[in-house]
């Protein structure tokens, strides 16, 4: 059997990975760091995101809102290093509503978020006097301000945000939110890793030997013959396979998985408006069907459920340049749990059902009602914690780390996390929200007795 040694091994080389093999070789200067992954780079589940990112979080604690301000900041240096090569926008999230019971709940959840260091809250009323609305511009990202604005005056929703729907009523803008092209940026800590001698191995992780409770070696099968590495530190960054990778060194992650698709069509007739945050319709609601196409879908029992009240969260943005018509829709109406299966298979009806949720909030997306332009769909699986929290940070075994559990934020934690997972690694000093990350939480009294308030209030 063939052997190498290799100071630190990376076992997954999506974005999780990458960031973690990025901050050992380049930002703590690692020499021997072997990334490993059976498929090519960036490739499972780490290429099907939105893309999106945002530092608004709910509690309890600042956790979160720390870990994804971190990594903004990071994400933000990288953009000015490489010129912003994989162009970074500060677009922010829109939230819609048209229940006006519901903007109570929209100003409440940002002062949490400005007490949690999302950035204060700003109000658009109407009356004179009020801090001006400041739009998002469609590129870029620097000099613009944090926190959110909460618009309740119609008139100025109809002029910043035409294409939304007569019966909106209100707002939240919150504003270091935005997205980027995670290929880019994913592409950028690779060359730039393999430069400080990051090796890549396209290769199978079969085995993780430990003695004495300690990292001893990594078996790896796959393409030339099977490899036995010698290593002291074994990072598992598998994503949907982290909970099986960590079986192998006797280690139970509690982790579910849920499946989330995504949908990308040509807006050809410009619908959605091209300059648009990402929008996110708060409001459970019916489809729109006509009252024929209803008759129809009552009849057979495979069909009925398209007439039931869908929940809220659909959510869409543009994709591409002032030359594109790509809109990406993503809607997790069924968030029940299940088991990783590739290729996946998703609900046929997903591409129309999705198109008609975002017409809810966009009407102008019912010029297709009959005849969609063709549909594009992919997705992946989120690994969740219980909370929906990460797990980084070291494993019961010696030398075991763990950078996962990153559910549908990997993309935009990635950088904060792969900085925290190469400080608990190295003996760096930790941030205030390390603890709030690693597995050992969950043997924690005082955390165990927050989870217990978490149920309570239905957060999970």
């Amino acid at each position: 059997m063939q052997e190498s040694t290799a100071e630190v091994v990376v076992c997954g080389a999506g974005i999780a990975g990458i960031a973690a093999a990025y901050h050992l070789t380049v930002r703590h200067g690692m020499r021997n760091v072997l990334l490993v992954d059976e498929l090519p780079v960036f490739s499972l589940t780490s290429d099907k995101s939105t893309e999106c990112y945002r530092n608004w979080w709910p509690g309890p604690g600042d956790a979160m809102v720390g870990l994804m301000n971190r990594s903004i900041d990071i994400m933000e240096d990288l953009a000015r290093q490489s010129a912003n090569c994989f162009n970074l926008n500060r677009r922010g999230y829109l939230f819609v509503t048209a229940d006006r019971d519901r903007i109570p709940a929209f100003r409440n959840a940002a002062l949490e978020a400005a007490g949690l260091g999302s950035g204060p809250l700003r109000c658009h009323e109407g009356p004179p006097g009020q801090a001006a609305y400041s739009p998002a511009p469609a590129q870029g990202y620097e000099r613009q301000p944090t926190g959110a604005d909460l618009i309740t005056d119609r008139e100025l929703i109809r002029h910043h945000f035409p294409y939304l729907s007569e019966s909106t009523v209100a707002v939240l803008h919150p504003r270091r939110c935005g997205w980027f092209s995670a290929q880019q940026l994913a592409m950028h800590m690779l060359e730039q890793s393999r430069e400080r001698g990051l090796r890549l191995l396209q290769a199978r992780v079969e085995g993780v030997e430990v003695s004495d409770n300690r990292i001893a070696a990594v078996r790896l099968g796959g393409g030339a013959a099977p490899t036995r590495v010698p290593t002291r530190t074994f990072v598992n960054a598998a994503g949907p396979f982290a909970p099986h990778v960590a079986r192998m060194i006797g280690v139970d992650l509690p982790v579910h998985y849920e499946l989330h698709v995504k949908v990308a069509f040509h807006d050809h007739l410009r619908a959605v408006g091209r300059d648009a945050p990402l929008l996110i319709w708060t409001d459970p609601a019916p489809l729109p069907w006509s009252e024929e196409e209803r008759s129809v879908l009552a009849a057979s029992e495979d069909t009925r459920y398209l007439l039931r009240v869908f929940p809220s969260g659909v959510h869409a943005r543009p994709e591409g340049g002032s030359d594109s018509d790509v809109v990406l829709i993503l809607w997790t109406y069924d968030s029940k749990p299940v088991e990783p299966l590739f290729p996946f298979a998703f609900d046929p009806h997903y591409p129309e059902i999705a198109m008609r949720g975002l017409a809810v909030m966009v009407p102008g997306m019912q010029a297709y009602f009959g005849h969609m332009p063709k549909p594009v769909s992919d997705g992946g699986y989120y690994a969740k914690t219980r909370e929906n929290r990460p797990l980084i940070g070291p494993l019961p075994v010696e030398g075991a780390y763990i950078i996962g559990a990153l559910s549908g934020y990997g993309l935009m934690a990635a950088c904060g996390a792969g900085e925290l997972l190469a400080a608990h690694l190295t003996g760096g000093s930790l941030p205030h929200y390390a603890s709030a990350f690693t597995l050992d939480r969950y043997h924690d009294p005082a955390y165990q007795k927050l989870l217990a308030g978490w149920d309570k209030t239905g957060q999970l």
